[in-house]
């Protein structure tokens, strides 16, 4: 699967999920990514297809159920690059 579209998800699709967008910029710029989009929404936008790679901080871990494991990250703190970092590096990795 090749990662062309992630999307962040927070309870509003405002707060967290865009604080981690930009996140993500940083950190795919780190990682020479440049053709990756990166959007920020509602846990409710969450769905299969939307998006290649679903971010979602793990307080939101159970209303993602229905997305497979090898498209989400989940964070244990949100403001962790590093976190961040090592595991979007790991989904590139994969592809």
């Amino acid at each position: 699967m090749a990662i062309k579209k992630i999307m962040c998800a927070c309870g509003s699709g405002l707060g967290s999920s865009l604080m981690v967008q930009m996140n993500i910029d940083d950190v795919l710029r780190d990682l020479g990514k440049t053709d990756v989009s990166v959007d920020h929404t509602t846990i409710s936008d969450v769905v299969p297809g939307a998006a290649d790679l679903f971010v979602i901080g793990r307080d939101l871990e159970n209303f993602v159920t229905d997305i497979p494991e090898e498209q989400k990250v989940i964070l244990v703190n949100i403001v962790d690059k590093d976190e961040l970092k090592t595991k979007l590096q790991e989904k590139f990795d994969a592809e």
